[in-house]
């Protein structure tokens, strides 16, 4: 029999942590727990950006001629669209600015803090190193720490890393060394995550840009932004045309003058042809033409940030997508039940069969009455729609002792006590191999019950063993192994796939556009999610590891046959962006969460979710789905590749 911890609470009395002293002398030296404010661009600066351009240069040399040769109307109409271009580029570099103070507001909660021995409520840049953090359920983490202490401690770092479930934290063992977020059973918890379960002290070891969200913040701010190929060509174009004018000018000037004798008249006859090849309205139509694409797509509920995204979205060759919120709902659901012998599949549409009615039942019972965690929300509401007036529901029980899970037992009990019987009701779900253990199973009744997860978990389902036990003594023992416990069943739960996601996937491979999902998930899950979207090759999958050991140039080779990425850090996301765009590719990246904000800025073209999707990820990307609906992408990329300016100009200056 395995040891295990008995029901702790956490006693932040024995902690001390910082005097106020040593904080004064930490703020003086580290300065405060914050990201660096975004540096704004003022007007003239912009101005002098713009003016540089080779289009905006042609506007204002043809605005000033039409004006010297008295074409008022003409002249003024020509600068009046100099100012229209900067107030353009104005608000895009307000943009970028604006994804850098979203990321700080998300960096910066309100933290509970020990010092002098007293726990106080602070504000979050105020957190320094070494200071010891209180975590609670509902808390955002203000900084990165190591737990030292800590009672079935959950936390959503899905922000991070794109995992839809919540990960165990335990406490740390003075040994094990600081990694990236993700993964169950780590002692260290990172800012901008939130605590969905439990309760804990955790000591600070990074604050400010130090910190794993401030990495994401100086990725953001040393990406630029890459003009559009169309306004590369046209800037090519016009730079070509305008040596042609200017040559063309001093040819008439100099023939005029020698055959004709008049150097005034020659001038102004040089200054006609010059203005004839000078194609001064490109700018403008450029402008107009986008801006009216901007309002289209608008209507199909796609926001443009960029009216020049249009023409590099009807262009994009590959679509990088991440999983979670953007293909699945990024919201934990029961898809199927075990009831020991035999399968359910969970649909709206169907009745839930008595026969699986107690294993809903124990696992609510086992849940939190108003739950944070995905899983735990799941199980409550699906037992609400399924349950509702039947003799399963037991509001009227008193919860009388919890056993919390731990790194030595992964499972939890709730006991509970009947006012209709003098019993004592024992409530339990976590890992099937926990619960098995706790039910003291045979080996042959293991072996056939672990067929059953395997079953399960090939689906891609995240799934959790359900117990029962009745106790008649008085007193309670101190671990949940104490007691005998009954097999009740299994519960699969799954992120779904959002709607039409299947549909939209085939569309892009007919328009030639190639997908590749990029997720913070776990393989196994990763891969079966891409077999259920229709992804090519969801059998081949590379890892944030094998990322990590390959070159630039050796990923710029694999990538080539790859379309599955999993377990990836948000800076490996940056790496696979640029490793197509190196390969020629241009780019579309999808994306709602901090985690994905840097390769959405990177990207050719950047989309992010409008409803689920957080402000950084917005304010970082060129256009936002209003309606969060992936197939929404498919109808952009059509509706770009049917401007009028990509075929009209595009097609006819520059394909040749």
């Amino acid at each position: 029999m395995k040891t295990e911890k008995p029901n702790l609470i956490i006693n932040s009395d024995k902690f001390k942590g910082l005097t106020s002293s040593q904080v004064t002398e930490k703020l003086r030296m580290e300065g405060y727990n914050s990201l660096p404010s975004s540096k704004p661009k003022n007007f003239l600066s912009i101005a002098l950006g713009v003016v540089k351009e080779p289009m905006f240069i042609l506007l204002v040399a043809c605005g000033s001629l039409y004006l010297i040769l008295g074409d008022l109307q003409e002249g003024l109409m020509l600068l009046g669209f100099v100012f229209v271009i900067m107030g353009i580029e104005f608000f895009q570099q307000k943009k970028t600015e604006k994804a850098l103070d979203a990321l700080k507001d998300m960096a910066s909660p309100r933290a509970l803090v020990i010092r002098d021995g007293a726990e106080i409520r602070i504000a979050g840049f105020e957190v320094v190193t070494d200071d010891l953090i209180v975590l609670q359920e509902g808390d955002r983490v203000p900084a990165d720490a190591t737990v030292l202490q800590s009672v079935n401690l959950l936390a959503d770092e899905s922000l991070l890393t794109g995992e839809s479930v919540s990960v165990r934290k335990t406490d740390w063992d003075e040994i094990e060394k600081i990694t990236q977020p993700g993964g169950d059973d780590l002692p260290f918890i990172f800012a901008g995550s939130m605590i969905v379960q439990g309760n804990g002290i955790a000591r600070v070891t990074r604050i400010g840009v130090n910190t794993e969200i401030g990495k994401i913040g100086k990725e953001l701010e040393n990406i630029k932004d890459q003009p559009t190929r169309l306004k590369k060509e046209m800037g090519s174009l016009v730079k070509r045309l305008t040596i042609i004018a200017a040559l063309l000018c001093i040819l008439v000037i100099v023939a005029y003058t020698f055959t004709r004798g008049s150097l005034i008249n020659g001038f102004l006859a040089g200054i006609t042809l010059a203005m004839a090849v000078l194609p001064e309205e490109f700018p403008v139509i450029l402008t107009v033409f986008m801006a009216l694409g901007a309002w289209r797509m608008s209507k199909k509920k796609v926001l443009t940030r960029d009216p020049l995204a249009i023409e590099t979205l009807g262009s994009a060759t590959v679509l990088c997508t991440d999983k979670t919120g953007t293909l699945t709902e990024n919201k934990m659901t029961v898809t199927r039940l075990y009831n020991g012998k035999d399968f359910h599949t969970v649909e709206k549409s169907n009745e839930l069969n008595s026969e699986f009615h107690e294993i809903m039942e124990f696992g609510i019972l086992s849940s939190q009455t108003n739950p944070f965690d995905p899983m735990e929300k799941a199980i409550t509401g699906m037992g609400k729609m399924y349950l509702k007036g039947t003799e399963h529901i037991h509001k009227n029980w008193e919860m009388i002792k919890e056993y919390p899970l731990s790194k030595e037992l992964l499972a939890m009990s709730r006991v509970f006590s009947s006012k209709e019987t003098r019993e004592k009701i024992i409530a339990t779900k976590g890992a099937p191999e926990a619960i098995f253990e706790l039910c003291h199973l045979d080996a042959k009744e293991i072996k056939r019950l672990s067929h059953a997860v395997e079953e399960l978990a090939s689906d891609g389902l995240r799934v959790l063993g359900v117990a029962k036990a009745k106790i008649k003594a008085k007193g309670l023992p101190e671990i949940q192994h104490d007691f005998t416990f009954e097999f009740i069943g299994l519960i699969g739960l799954s992120d779904p796939i959002r709607t039409n996601v299947k549909q939209a996937v085939s569309e892009c491979y007919k328009a030639g556009i190639r997908v590749i999902m990029i997720t913070g998930d776990y393989p196994v899950t990763a891969k079966h999610i891409a077999l259920e979207i229709g992804l090519e090759n969801p059998e081949m999958c590379m890892t944030g590891q094998e990322l990590h050991a390959v070159s630039d140039a050796q990923l710029c080779k694999k990538i080539k046959g790859i379309n599955v990425f999993a377990r990836v850090v948000p800076e490996q996301k940056l790496k696979i962006v640029n490793a197509l765009k190196k390969n020629g590719e241009i780019v579309a990246m999808t994306g709602d969460g901090v985690n994905d904000a840097p390769a959405l800025k990177s990207a050719d073209i950047g989309i992010a979710m409008g409803e689920k999707g957080t402000d950084v990820a917005r304010e970082a990307s060129s256009l936002v789905l209003m309606d969060d609906n992936f197939s929404s992408i498919v109808g952009a990329i059509r509706m770009g590749r049917r401007t009028p300016l990509y075929y009209g100009l595009y097609t006819s200056f520059f394909s040749n």
